[in-house]
């Protein structure tokens, strides 16, 4: 019996032997990989930093921990460090003077340095992986369909026609806000771009759609089950659809399209930047991503934020009553009423800023080239991270605040790099507006709201809820916010019609009427 305790228990110790072995030999392994890639990239002249594993770097650690990775490194390294993080050695510059020369300096040795994943996904056309005179040839076709000129005649009766009917019928009931603006932003982009034709493919493309923007946010790593592999199949069908839409377009050559495929398809004089049928598929799946994402998110947010800020929410339905006030029911919104809507631009700026929607944007260097007093070796990727930016006191005193009223000094806008910089300015920022401005008018004029509670807020990598933001709607009525804006007035008014009614009875030698109350919205 003991010789048996005996062989087991030496059984056991040479089993411990070997795991404690393998482990101590698996630790050293790990540890000389870290510290052969930190040796790879010390290079003399780069800002300080480290690179974490070979191939993935510190990419886990950026997408998980967010802005807590980057508060980490900035203590450890200071606002310009070098990381390796996307699948891309990569520096990145928290300094607000540095982010603003790399925005407005694209020339000089900079070029777009966005994911191999985002590439491949939107298209070697798309205008964020063109440059030089390419990109600027591909900025001017995307300019034309969506100038001040074509969003007043043509995009804004669009979408105001469409939000009016995506935003009915959401009282007495609870809704997921979340789900509802990416429906929104998604079907209002494709009504814009394919007209009466995009009821027939709207579901399919929504579909493939969502795969899509998952695959732009994921490494580029080809393998079945992969977000990677999903978005690239998703692009597939989703040019398969647009291919065929522009070839049925062309077989039926008599019809004129006022849409933005009409617009690109256009090959008259009118049109002074003729594409070819691939740079159309990508400037249209660039068109849909981008403004996707940020009007979705911003309209999301918006909702949270004047929630939660009852007299930012009074200031704008004051001034999108008024709006309202001036007009008949099925009036639309117009060029005049979007202009008005100062109040409501200042909250589009302040939601994007204090949920940073955008946290930043990637640029690549052409050359070795010194920035910040560093040598920046060809090829590396340049994160300009711009969260930080958003939060500073300097220039947004009491930064963590929800305050709207510090954009109706339109200085603080003009020096805002909330919608990028430079030649790479936005180029959909006034659609964007435009859109979610009309959302906001229909949203606060026919509804109040009141959150579920529990939904939980995640703001990197992207912001989003992840289980839904759900809150309770309810009909507000318009009447009575109607009456305080007009005043007296409305009872004058209101007293002169009654008599003009009783006098039109009297007219009548005697004939019966009945009356009908002059509607509410033709006394100003």
């Amino acid at each position: 019996m003991l010789s048996l305790l005996s062989s087991l228990l030496r059984a056991s110790m040479a089993v411990f032997v070997v795991v404690l072995v393998c482990v101590l030999f698996v630790l050293c392994f790990c540890s000389a990989l870290l510290r052969w890639n930190e040796v790879r990239y010390r290079k003399k002249g780069l800002p300080p930093g480290t690179m974490g594993w070979p191939v993935f770097g510190e990419t886990t650690e950026f997408l998980k921990q967010g802005p807590s990775f980057m508060k980490n490194q900035r203590a450890r390294y200071g606002s310009f460090f070098k990381s390796h993080i996307l699948g891309c050695p990569t520096v990145v510059s928290m300094d607000p003077e540095v982010n603003r020369y790399i925005l407005m300096n694209e020339a000089k040795g900079l070029v777009p340095g966005y994911p191999q994943s985002m590439l491949d996904i939107l298209g070697k056309c798309n205008i964020a992986a063109v440059h030089g005179s390419t990109h600027k040839y591909m900025r001017g076709a995307l300019l034309a369909l969506i100038s001040p000129t074509m969003i007043r005649d043509q995009i804004l009766p669009k979408i105001d026609d469409f939000m009016r009917a995506h935003l009915s019928g959401w009282g007495n009931q609870v809704i997921n806000i979340q789900e509802k603006t990416k429906e929104m932003a998604l079907l209002s982009s494709l009504k814009q771009i394919a007209g009466i034709e995009s009821s027939s493919i709207s579901q399919a493309f929504k579909t493939e759609f969502f795969k899509l923007v998952l695959g732009t946010l994921s490494l580029p790593i080809d393998l079945p089950g992969t977000n990677y592999r999903r978005g690239f199949q998703a692009r597939k069908n989703i040019v398969s659809m647009l291919k065929q839409l522009i070839e049925d377009r062309r077989a039926s050559s008599e019809e004129v399209h006022h849409d933005m495929l009409g617009g690109l398809m256009r090959s008259d004089d009118q049109n002074r930047y003729k594409l070819t049928d691939e740079e159309m598929i990508d400037h249209i799946i660039t068109i849909m991503y981008s403004g996707y994402e940020t009007v979705s998110t911003t309209s999301m947010m918006a909702v949270k934020y004047l929630h939660d800020h009852p007299k930012a929410l009074e200031e704008l339905r004051k001034e999108h009553l008024a709006i309202r006030g001036r007009k008949m029911p099925e009036d639309p919104i117009d060029w005049n009423d979007l202009k008005s809507m100062r109040f409501t631009r200042a909250v589009i700026f302040e939601t994007s800023r204090l949920a940073t929607i955008v946290n930043g944007v990637l640029r690549k260097t052409t050359q070795d080239m010194e920035l910040n007093g560093f040598l920046i070796p060809k090829g590396w990727r340049i994160y300009v991270y711009t969260r930080e930016t958003n939060y500073d006191s300097f220039t947004y005193p009491d930064p963590l605040t929800f305050n709207p009223w510090r954009w109706m000094d339109k200085s603080t806008e003009n020096n805002s790099f909330i919608f990028g910089g430079g030649t790479r300015l936005c180029p959909g920022k006034e659609l964007g507006i435009a859109e979610i401005s009309t959302f906001l008018h229909y949203f606060v004029t026919r509804y109040r709201w009141e959150e579920v509670g529990g939904d939980k807020l995640m703001k990197f990598p992207r912001v989003e809820a992840p289980n839904g933001l759900h809150i309770r709607m309810d009909l507000h009525t318009c009447v009575w916010g109607l009456r305080r804006l007009v005043g007296c007035s409305f009872l004058m008014a209101l007293k002169s019609e009654v008599k003009q009614i009783k006098y039109q009875r009297l007219q009548q030698n005697g004939q019966i009427l009945n009356p009908v109350l002059p509607p509410l919205w033709r006394f100003k």
